[in-house]
Formats: C-alpha cells, sequence, structure tokens
C-alpha cells in the first residue's frame, strides 16, 4: 500500500475540485469489474442505465471507449482517457452537465483485505458563478457513487 504523500496527484483540468473516498470490504481485484465495466454501473449504482456508446482499447472499456450513464433517461457521455486495470480509470465527460475540460480519476488500492477507493476530478464551470455549486454536487454525487461502489463491492463478496 502506498502512503498518501507516494500517490500521484490526479490530473488537473480546472480551478474546481472535488476528492472523495471508502473503503469496500472485498479486494480490488473484485472491485475493479465493478468500476472498469461500464455495463456493471446499474448494478451497483443508482443508474437506471448504463454502457458503452463506443469501444476502447485494450479491452472494451478501455482508453477511447465512450460511456453513457443515465438516470430515467437523465445522463451524462464520458470518455475512457486512462484504464489500467485494476487500479486505475480516468474520463472526461464530453455532455450532459454544465463543465468544461472535466476530468475525474479512480483509484482503487489495497488496504489490509478491502479496498480504498479514491474518487478525485477537476473542471471549469461552463457558466461564471456556477463553479461553488457544481463542486457541492459533483462532490455529493462521487461520494456517493464510491459508497455504493464499496457497499455492493463488500455485500457481493465473490
Amino acid at each position: 500500500m502506498t502512503s498518501p504523500a507516494d500517490r500521484p496527484e490526479p490530473a488537473r483540468t480546472g480551478p474546481y475540485v472535488y476528492r472523495v473516498e471508502a473503503r469496500a470490504d472485498a479486494p480490488v481485484e473484485e472491485v475493479w469489474p465493478l468500476l472498469g465495466e461500464a455495463a456493471r454501473w446499474r448494478d451497483w449504482s443508482f443508474l437506471t442505465a448504463s454502457g458503452l456508446e463506443r469501444t476502447g482499447s485494450p479491452g472494451p472499456d478501455g482508453v477511447g471507449a465512450i460511456r453513457r450513464f443515465t438516470r430515467n433517461g437523465v445522463g451524462s457521455r464520458e470518455e475512457v482517457v486512462a484504464w489500467d486495470p485494476p487500479h486505475h480509470l480516468a474520463y472526461r465527460i464530453l455532455s450532459g452537465f454544465p463543465v468544461r475540460d472535466y476530468r475525474a480519476d479512480v483509484t482503487l488500492e489495497a488496504a489490509g483485505d478491502g479496498t480504498r477507493i479514491e474518487w478525485a476530478g477537476s473542471w471549469s464551470p461552463k457558466w461564471p458563478g456556477t463553479g461553488r455549486v457544481i463542486q457541492a454536487v459533483l462532490a455529493r454525487m462521487m461520494q456517493r457513487f464510491a459508497d455504493d461502489l464499496a457497499r455492493y463491492a463488500g455485500d457481493h463478496r465473490v
């Protein structure tokens, strides 16, 4: 396990940032497929649909994949920009959220017999004056994703 000082900083693309964490009672190898495979997100999150619009490389969910996530028809399109199983996934939002230059890095790290999940993102707001509101919404939403991922992984051990 690396110490916080040894972890690389996520790529920063804008002035607004969030960083959230959760801990799963499951090893990294069991958490990764839930995070790294877009189609599995609807199993563990509040989303009603999730999947690939375009495949990536080296696997279908890899770099270049376009992922579509929705809840009741409203959602986002994202492009995978880093996919390093089973520890790191990064993506940028293409549409569906009022941000520019959004990038998020999700890191999975062994923590004892479980997994530490870190979700960090940065962006610029599309409209002046909305940055702090978007920051609060994104931090809360990503904390929910991290918590739901951790809970599901722990409850559905292989």
